[in-house]
C-alpha cells in the first residue's frame, strides 16, 4: 500500500509542479555527541535556591529536580528508548510542505479499524507506545479479534521527529487537514480519530471538517464547558447557582487551572521565542515540562520519591529527552501562539460537532467533564464513561483502561 508517488499541483504562475507524496521508512539514530552533550549540560546545571514553601505553590520543587537530574545523569539510557522506537514501523511523508513523522502498526487481524491517535503538549508519540500492541493485537491482551485496530500515531509538526514549519499558520485546523491527507495517503477509506490536549483540538477539528472516511472520534479531554461557565471563570465570579456535585467539581478544577495553572500556556501563546532557557538547559526544559498541571506534577514528584505509579522515571525522562534531542522545546510551543492568532474561542468551548463522539473522563484531568455538559456539547454522543483513576496523560498512565475505552467507544462504528 505504501509506494513512492508524486502528485501534481498548480504553481503561482499557473505551471504544474510535482509534489512528493512518497511515504519513506524512518529510523532514529541520534548522534552520540548529542547524548554526551546532554549529560555534560545536566552535570553543569546551575540550580536555583530552594523554594521557601513546603508545597508546589512556587513551582517544581528543588528536591524533585535534583532527583530527576541525578537519575538522568547516572541511570537513564536514551539508547534503550531509541531501540524500542526503532522496532516499530516508522515513516515520514511530506504534507503541505512539512515532513510528517508517524508510527504505523497494522493489525494481523482482518477488518481491523484504522485509528489515528494524536498526542498533545508536553507529550509526544511516547505517550501512546503502551497501547499499540493491545490495540493491534487484542487477543494477547484480553480482547477479541473484532477489537483490532490499525494504529497511526503522528508527531505534530514542530514536535518530535516531524519537521518544523518554516511559515506561520500551522494551527490545529491546518494539522487536522494534514491528518486527513495522511489517512487518505495511507489508503484508508474508513477510520476513527482519538486525542487529548492538542490531540483533542485536532481530532475535533477533523470531526468538524467531517470527511466521509471519518466515522467518529474519541477524546479524553473534551471541549464541553458551557458558555455561562466560561464567562464566570473569565470574570472571576463565584460559581453559578444550581450546579450538581459533578458540575461543581469540574468548575472548581477549572477555576484552579485558570487562576494558577495557565502560566506556561500564556507565555507560549504570547512569546514562545523568548523561552531560550529551555533550548539551552535540559534541566530548564524538564522543569518547564513537569509544571504542566498540578495532578501530573504531584504524580511525577511521587515517582522521583520512589513510589510506584502509572509512570516510571524512565517514562518521564524518555519524553523529556525526546524533546531535548530533537530541539523541539520552542518549536512545539509555537502551536500555542499559532492558535492564539487564529482563534478567539476558548480551548474548552463546545464546537458543535455532529459526527459520533465518544468521551472517557479521567478524574485527575485538568477538569473531569460532567455527563450533563458532555451530552449538551456532543449531540451524537455514543459513549461516556468516568474512570476511577488517571490524569492528563491517560494512555501513558493507564494503558489497560484506556485500551478498554477505545474498544468500547468504537464498537458500534465497526
Amino acid at each position: 500500500m505504501i509506494q513512492p508517488s508524486h502528485g501534481l499541483a498548480q504553481g503561482q504562475s499557473g505551471t504544474t509542479i510535482s509534489v512528493d507524496e512518497s511515504i519513506r521508512p524512518f529510523k532514529i539514530n541520534i548522534p552520540q555527541k548529542k547524548v554526551i552533550d546532554l549529560k555534560n549540560r545536566i552535570q553543569a546545571t546551575n540550580f536555583p535556591d530552594q523554594e521557601i514553601v513546603k508545597d508546589h505553590s512556587q513551582g517544581v520543587q528543588l528536591a524533585t529536580m535534583k532527583a530527576l537530574s541525578d537519575y538522568w545523569l547516572k541511570s537513564y539510557d536514551w539508547r534503550r528508548m531509541e531501540k524500542k522506537l526503532n522496532t516499530l514501523p516508522q515513516f515520514v511523508t511530506t504534507i503541505d510542505g512539512v515532513d510528517i513523522h508517524f508510527i504505523h502498526v497494522k493489525s494481523k487481524h482482518k477488518n481491523a479499524l484504522p485509528i489515528i491517535i494524536t498526542h498533545g503538549w508536553p507529550g509526544s508519540i511516547i505517550e501512546q507506545l503502551k497501547i499499540i500492541d493491545p490495540l493491534t493485537n487484542p487477543t494477547a491482551h484480553g480482547g477479541k479479534v473484532e477489537d483490532a485496530f490499525d494504529v497511526v500515531i503522528p508527531s505534530i509538526p514542530g514536535y518530535g521527529f516531524s519537521g518544523k514549519p518554516k511559515v506561520t499558520g500551522w494551527d490545529p485546523a491546518r494539522i487536522a487537514k494534514a491528518w486527513i491527507v495522511l489517512m487518505k495517503r495511507l489508503g484508508y477509506n474508513r477510520y476513527v480519530a482519538q486525542g487529548g490536549d492538542w490531540g483533542n483540538a485536532i481530532s475535533e477539528t477533523m470531526a468538524l471538517i467531517a470527511p466521509p472516511e471519518l466515522l467518529g472520534i474519541h477524546t479524553n479531554m473534551p471541549a464541553t464547558v458551557p458558555n455561562e461557565i466560561s464567562k464566570s471563570l473569565n470574570a472571576g465570579s463565584p460559581a453559578p447557582a444550581g450546579l450538581s456535585p459533578e458540575e461543581r467539581n469540574a468548575y472548581n478544577q477549572l477555576d484552579f487551572f485558570f487562576k494558577k495553572g495557565l502560566g506556561y500556556a500564556n507565555e507560549m501563546a504570547l512569546r514562545p521565542q523568548s523561552l531560550y532557557g529551555i533550548a539551552d538547559s535540559p534541566i530548564g526544559l524538564a522543569g518547564w515540562i513537569l509544571d504542566h498541571d498540578a495532578s501530573s506534577l504531584a504524580l511525577i514528584d511521587r515517582v522521583f520519591k520512589g513510589q510506584s505509579e502509572g509512570l516510571t522515571k524512565d517514562d518521564i525522562l524518555d519524553n523529556i529527552t525526546l524533546y531535548w534531542l530533537t530541539n523541539t522545546g520552542i518549536s512545539s510551543a509555537r502551536l500555542y501562539w499559532e492558535t492564539a492568532q487564529s482563534s478567539k474561542a476558548g480551548f474548552f468551548d463546545p464546537r458543535g460537532i455532529k459526527i459520533p463522539v465518544a468521551v472517557s473522563v479521567f478524574p485527575d484531568e485538568i477538569y473531569a467533564a460532567p455527563r450533563t455538559w458532555t451530552q449538551t456539547a456532543y449531540k451524537n454522543l455514543i459513549h461516556f464513561n468516568r474512570l476511577a483513576k488517571g490524569g492528563h496523560f491517560a494512555a501513558w498512565e493507564q494503558p489497560e483502561e484506556f485500551t478498554k475505552e477505545l474498544r468500547a467507544s468504537f464498537k458500534s462504528l465497526r
